[in-house]
């Protein structure tokens, strides 16, 4: 991944889904970082085996707890454990019937996919490449590999947008769509270059699936 290694600029990011903000550590209870990550996907990523992630929604005072662990003749993450709980005296009892545990899902995956930065062994999360809430990568990175000339950065940033969604179970040309700003056709299009150039090998998205919780 020489373009988004050789033009990452690494920061702390802070996962969020809405206000809610989720905390992701290991199976073993560990704060989630790139040393987390020991199972290789793709061509050159590394995800966790499995997590677990909790957010805490202040407004109805329940925090939610989930546990997922990697499937790869799914290509993706399966939830294995949900827990629901109050944090306070007073909490919304109706909101345990609404509760999704899919967005905490989709926040956490970005913590638990890693890329080897330089070629040096010096991995960091996907997480980390952006700061910016609701984005997977910074938008500079998404207007330079959207330029003519640009196929193998193109390559690298469609397998970490693939896997990012993909491993959550939701669409992943909606989220090349949204993240490169570019039709349908031309997502659909690169992704299936990539899948054809072994980029996307650990990952898979069947249409129609349902993201769960």
């Amino acid at each position: 991944m020489m373009f988004v290694k050789s033009n990452l600029r690494i920061g702390a990011a802070n996962r969020q889904t809405g206000q809610v903000k989720v905390k992701v550590t290991t199976l073993e209870g560990k704060k989630m970082t790139a040393r987390g990550t020991t199972v290789p996907i793709g061509s050159g990523l590394r995800i966790a085996p499995g997590f677990v992630a909790s957010a805490v929604d202040e407004e109805s005072g329940i925090e939610t707890a989930l546990e997922a662990h990697y499937r790869r003749d799914e290509g993706r993450y399966i939830v294995t454990t949900v827990v629901n709980r109050a944090v306070r005296d007073e909490f919304d009892s109706e909101a345990l019937r609404r509760l999704s545990s899919s967005a905490i899902l989709q926040a956490a995956i970005p913590e638990c996919i890693a890329i080897d930065v330089f070629d040096n062994d010096r991995w960091t999360t996907v997480a980390n490449i952006s700061a910016v809430e609701g984005r997977l990568i910074p938008e500079w990175m998404a207007k330079e590999v959207i330029k003519r000339g640009q196929t193998e950065a193109r390559m690298d940033v469609i397998e970490i947008l693939y896997g990012a969604s993909a491993l959550a179970g939701l669409p992943p040309v909606k989220a090349v769509q949204r993240e490169l700003n570019v039709p349908h056709r031309t997502a659909s299009d690169w992704i299936m270059k990539a899948r054809k150039a072994g980029r996307l090998e650990g990952m898979n998205y069947a249409v129609g699936r349902q993201a769960e919780g």
